[in-house]
């Protein structure tokens, strides 16, 4: 796959054992865009199980992380292989997420690895909430299908609530010299137990874990940057933007049948849409999963749902776009309250060059997460000059400031929760129609606003690599 990349080269083959038998895995060097940096690839058939271009796959409920936990599993292998045979290996090695952890554990307790262990290994948190967890033994996607000959500490390796299974996001938070989260806030939400009726997301079960590296001087929080090119203040024209969504929304239609109905939906809303730009813009893009729509769908007290309550109500003159892909349940409940209300389109899919139109277009973004690891939406809609409804949660309170470039709420029970999502639509809503003067403040404090990647280098040098 990779070889067949322009510029591509190969620049080693790694030989590691996995399940028993072995393997080769190619080290690509690929093109980059700064030549001082040097960019390395893996490639192996076990990467790409159901085909070129899949990251991941969905083994379904009963089998969580089964195909993906695997190739993770060879991946770290050729990895760990590929550093140790350096003839200059380097100063630090940072790991991101559960899909490399088992770094960490082959460093730990491989005796072929032990040079691996003067190296300086970091760790980032991205999403706490997705941990690769996995049976010991017993399936072929299991730690003793993996790596049968390795001697491990089963309490360095286990999951604290599945006593059979490998956790490797446990894994990497115990052995890591150094660990973080992508943003501040939710570095100190994560030292919490979950709290359902609350509506909080805090350690997922791993909050023990985490207090014990917070004591140990280990763990930060440093906040994801953005990039700010040469701003276009151009706004999109609306009929421009609704031509651009109907050729893409029917390019969808003729190679994905399985959301064949869904697309079918989204071109008769196009159609109904009005001619003219309304009076409002709202627009919300991001992933289709729990985390991020939830309270979109989350019943208030009065029955409907905070999306139908802002539908009917703060946006009743107006429309709210949502571009995005997921979860098939999901997509299906907001593909039906689309059908149902004239002024919700939903975009079930991707595509960057009307994702980009939609955050120059917008007058209001709308992001709801139930928890916020960073997030970069809320970024990109600020950098366009685009304020936001956010959940002032993790990266979403580190960034947002209320009332002074966009608009926070929150609530002791996801029910309260929703009700203030749907209060804080309406008074931002009620501010850009009575306040122009205030409006126009908080949308340049937003376009002012700046997360920026050297920022967050500094902090990662400073406090992870030294």
């Amino acid at each position: 796959m990779f070889g067949d990349l322009s510029g591509a080269s190969r620049e080693a083959t790694v030989s590691v054992t996995f399940r028993g038998s072995g393997h080769r895995v190619a080290a690509i060097r690929v093109p980059g865009p700064d030549e001082r940096v040097r960019h390395v690839a893996m490639e192996h058939k076990l990467f790409s199980p159901q085909g070129p271009g899949r990251v991941y796959c969905d083994d379904g409920p009963s089998r969580p992380f089964a195909t993906d936990a695997s190739k993770f599993a060879l991946f770290s292998a050729a990895c760990a292989a590929y550093i140790a045979g350096m003839e200059q290996r380097p100063d630090v090695v940072h790991l991101h997420d559960w899909h490399s952890a088992l770094y960490l554990l082959l460093r730990e307790f491989d005796p072929e690895r032990e040079a691996l262990r003067s190296i300086r290994t970091v760790f980032t948190i991205h999403n706490l909430a997705l941990q690769g967890i996995r049976p010991i033994a017993g399936d072929e996607s299991s730690l003793a299908s993996w790596f049968p000959a390795l001697a491990y500490d089963r309490s360095t390796a286990g999951d604290p609530r599945y006593t059979d299974c490998i956790n490797p996001m446990a894994v990497a938070i115990r052995l890591s010299d150094r660990l973080n989260t992508v943003s501040p806030r939710y570095a100190a939400e994560i030292l919490r137990p979950n709290n359902a009726a609350h509506g909080f997301h805090g350690g997922e079960g791993l909050q023990a874990d985490l207090q014990q590296a917070k004591r140990q001087g280990r763990l930060f929080g440093i906040l994801n940057g953005c990039v700010y090119p040469k701003r276009d203040r151009r706004r999109p024209g609306w009929r421009s933007l609704l031509e651009t969504v109907a050729r893409e929304v029917d390019a969808w239609r003729s190679h994905d049948e399985t959301r064949a109905d869904h697309h079918e939906s989204a071109l008769q809303r196009l159609a109904t849409l009005p001619k003219r730009r309304p009076r409002h813009l709202l627009v919300s893009i991001g992933r289709i999963t729990d985390q991020k729509v939830a309270l979109f769908l989350q019943p208030t007290s009065a029955g409907a749902t905070a999306l139908e309550a802002i539908l009917q109500g703060p946006a009743a003159g107006g429309v709210l776009i949502m571009l995005g892909s997921g979860d098939p349940q999901l997509e299906r409940q907001l593909a039906g309250i689309s059908r149902d209300r004239d002024n919700f389109l939903f975009l079930c899919g991707f595509a960057q060059t009307f994702s980009e139109m939609l955050y120059k277009a917008g007058d209001l973004f709308l992001m709801p997460s139930t928890f916020e690891p960073c997030g970069i939406s809320q970024m990109l809609a600020m950098r366009a000059g685009q304020p936001c409804v956010a959940h002032a949660v993790g990266g979403l309170r580190d960034t947002i400031r209320d009332m002074v470039d966009g608009f926070t709420f929150s609530g002791d029970t996801p029910t309260a929760q929703a009700e203030s999502f749907v209060e804080a639509v309406r008074h931002a809503l009620a501010v850009r129609t009575d306040d122009p003067d205030r409006w126009l403040r908080i949308r340049e404090g937003a376009a002012a606003a700046r997360f920026t990647w050297d920022a967050s280098a500094m902090q990662y040098i400073g406090e992870m690599y030294e």
